[in-house]
């Protein structure tokens, strides 16, 4: 498979460059949760979590998409990104390490400007697929 560093060498089938975060700390979200506004204790107590059913707080959604939006705004300009939207498929554990990647699904001419379809997802280290996403980039 080949590895377009940039969107200059954006090819159908390319990947980008996999994005891997540091472990998912509760530092991690309580300075999300700060930087956000997203003050939910289901991500931020233990104790609200354990009685909400969950074994542990969890990172928020909104975190994973922005490592993804890191991992697109690496390859490419923010002003070449025309589109970028996501699935929330699964929670995030707390000490995860988050991997995010793409691909160039394909090159399209629309409106007469040359763009690249990008296929995105964020993974964790046992294979969960978190978060699904596109991107529509300018290349010219």
């Amino acid at each position: 498979m080949t590895i377009a560093a940039t969107y200059r060498e954006a090819a159908s089938g390319a990947e980008l460059p996999l994005l891997v975060t540091p472990p998912i700390e509760p530092l991690t979200l309580a300075l999300f949760a700060g930087g956000s506004g997203d003050h939910n204790p289901i991500h931020l107590d233990r104790q609200f979590a354990a009685a909400n059913g969950f074994d542990d707080v969890f990172a928020h959604g909104m975190l994973s998409m922005a490592y993804l939006g890191r991992l697109l705004s690496n390859w490419a300009p923010p002003e070449r990104i025309r589109e970028f939207t996501t699935r929330f498929i699964s929670i995030t554990p707390l000490r995860s390490v988050v991997m995010c990647s793409g691909t160039v699904a394909e090159i399209v001419t629309e409106g007469g400007l040359r763009l690249a379809r990008l296929k995105l997802k964020t993974t964790l280290s046992d294979g969960t697929v978190t978060l699904t996403g596109e991107g529509l980039v300018q290349l010219d």
